[in-house]
């Protein structure tokens, strides 16, 4: 199989794999609270990478010195945003909160140019304007705000958004070299059993009102979306160059409204889906490298 189409079949199965698991948050919340449920997807989840990264001899255990980053990676990179998407999903759509994570690079991108004063190009400034602005709208158009459990599910998807890009932003420069699987292995399995000791005190869960489609959603995330998605979008890094891996923020969010649309007929208004693919254009000019147009100017001219 030549390069070419391995990219092409990792492409689809990120970004079916990400689009997916919107619908099976929601499935799983429906009758296992929101910190079980989380909790249950790690415990499912940390012992099939620690054996995936035994199989192919990769550590892990963090490099000495790393302890910190450990600590913040498996609380606000696993443990908290996780939680507070599958809590989200109890008060918005599972297509809208997609459409909200979706833009996970546009607040990277903000918080590299407020924390790390990184430079921005001008198209890079107008994606940015233009995603913002469409999410905003989207958010307005589709729910309203006097509505104080919507409210607190728009709140929750920012939330887990702008955590994982600060960690990323801050924590990932710090541990590079670190295997993909090392980055995940221990930092899940503790938000595991944080997760579930603070659900046994806090939810008190009755596991008799688990559905089985509740427990089948979580296994699902723990499994396929854990350990499928990992490795999956780890591969197409390695073969694809990071803007074309990025592409997948621009198609997920599009499997995540079909299903919702297919499954619980629940439909975009006309304005929304059109301001969706306005977002979607903006998600892209904050990828595309800083020098492009400069390089095709430069290329026109010679």
């Amino acid at each position: 199989m030549n390069t070419k189409t391995q990219v092409s079949l990792l492409f689809i199965v990120v970004c079916f794999i990400w689009g997916t698991t919107w619908l099976a948050m929601e499935l799983a919340v429906a009758t296992i609270p929101p910190i079980t449920a989380t909790g249950i997807r790690f415990a499912v989840g940390a012992p099939l990478i620690i054996l995936l990264a035994r199989m192919k001899g990769v550590p892990i255990w963090f490099p000495k010195g790393k302890g910190l980053e450990f600590i913040l990676i498996s609380l606000f990179y696993f443990a908290i945003p996780f939680t507070l998407m599958i809590f989200g999903e109890q008060f918005i759509s599972s297509g809208l909160a997609s459409i909200i994570f979706a833009n996970m690079p546009v607040a990277v991108l903000i918080l590299s140019v407020l924390l790390q004063r990184q430079k921005v190009a001008m198209h890079q400034l107008l994606g940015l304007i233009i995603a913002l602005g469409s999410l905003v709208t989207i958010i307005g158009n589709e729910m309203s705000i006097n509505s104080n459990g919507s409210l607190i599910g728009v709140v929750a998807l920012v939330a887990a958004v702008l955590m994982h890009a600060l960690i990323y932003t801050n924590v990932q420069t710090r541990c590079q070299g670190i295997h993909v699987l090392t980055y995940n292995a221990l930092p899940c399995l503790v938000a595991a059993v944080f997760l579930m000791i603070t659900g046994y005190f806090m939810e008190t869960p009755d596991l008799g009102s688990f559905s089985a489609i509740s427990l089948g959603a979580v296994i699902y995330l723990g499994s396929v979306a854990g350990i499928g998605g990992i490795m999956a979008y780890f591969q197409l890094n390695k073969l694809a160059s990071p803007f074309q891996a990025s592409i997948c923020f621009l198609i997920f969010p599009v499997i995540a409204l079909c299903l919702d649309s297919l499954i619980n007929g629940r439909m975009l208004s006309h304005e929304s889906i059109f301001l969706t693919l306005l977002l979607m254009l903006g998600v892209l000019l904050t990828k595309l490298p800083e020098g492009i147009f400069r390089n095709k100017l430069s290329f026109k001219r010679s």
